[in-house]
């Protein structure tokens, strides 16, 4: 069976937009890397660029875990003597917010010259706004937790299918003989209990004597 390899130029390629709102830097570079890579493809080929286009917005609202804000530190080397330089994370948030998330994705990517050519294809933004309505990208949900080897998934959302007749009707059948067999003795109950109204008795009425007096000691 012959192997298939994709051509340059032969795939079209897939535009896609990612919220970073409070996602961690790490796991979000993550399931970027391989949508740049074109490894989320079934036609991917490992000396071809067959990647997609990913637009990422409110790349300054990203998170790191732990104290890392603090403690981790970025390197820079201007190439003269004495102009290296090391600055903080949080430090570098403020100068270039893009910086942060950039990198991440950049150490990810393969050290090449297809590697930076992947790269170009990654667009940051601060804020939620971006200028690429025209190519409509496909919004991506990131996934939380730890990412999946395949990178960020385009999952449809799931409907619940109703149920079925049948199912329905059998379910519907034990809730009525339940409330029958419920309010039954209630009825029965009510109609023990309730006792008739007593009649008063008839008196004989008293004998008059003579003079209208009554003859009853």
């Amino acid at each position: 069976m012959k192997c298939y390899q994709a051509k340059a130029g032969e795939l079209s390629r897939q535009w896609y937009v990612i919220d970073a709102s409070n996602q961690v830097v790490g796991r979000l570079a993550a399931q970027i890397a391989p949508i740049l890579m074109g490894k989320h493809r079934p036609t991917y080929t490992p000396h071809i660029d067959t990647g997609d286009c990913v637009i990422v917005t409110n790349v300054e609202k990203v998170v790191f875990t732990g104290n890392k804000w603090r403690d981790k530190t970025y390197q820079r080397y201007s190439g003269y003597p004495g102009g290296q330089r090391d600055e903080a994370a949080w430090k570098l948030l403020e100068r270039r917010p893009e910086r942060i998330l950039e990198l991440a994705i950049q150490r990810m990517m393969p050290k090449s010259k297809m590697g930076r050519h992947m790269m170009d294809k990654l667009m940051l933004y601060t804020g939620p706004n971006h200028p690429h309505q025209a190519q409509v990208p496909v919004p991506l949900e990131p996934l939380s937790g730890r990412p999946a080897a395949s990178g960020a998934i385009f999952a449809p959302v799931l409907v619940p299918k109703a149920p079925k007749a049948k199912a329905a009707k059998a379910a519907a059948a034990p809730a009525e003989a339940h409330d029958e067999t419920h309010v039954a003795p209630e009825a029965d109950g009510h109609h023990e209990h309730e006792t008739p109204a007593a009649e008063p008795e008839p008196t004989a009425p008293e004998a008059a004597g003579p003079g209208g007096e009554s003859t009853e000691s």
